[in-house]
């Protein structure tokens, strides 16, 4: 998740908020904050990347 400028939020308080509007099978287990998303040319988020950046993250043991 990316914040906009100036923005301030905790994992705690996205997931209160998602449980009150999503069902309860929808709402993420796990909140991550980043700076930026990598996005292609055209402005698309680039899923395979972050599922890339995950899967290395599992085999290191870094969180």
């Amino acid at each position: 998740m990316v914040l906009k400028e100036g923005q301030t939020a905790t994992p705690e308080e996205i997931t209160e908020y998602l449980k009150a509007k999503l069902a309860k099978y929808k709402v993420p287990k796990k909140i991550e904050f980043r700076k930026e998303l990598p996005k292609s040319p055209d402005g698309q988020v680039l899923r395979r990347v972050l599922a890339e950046q995950e899967k290395r993250k599992a085999q290191t043991g870094k969180e």
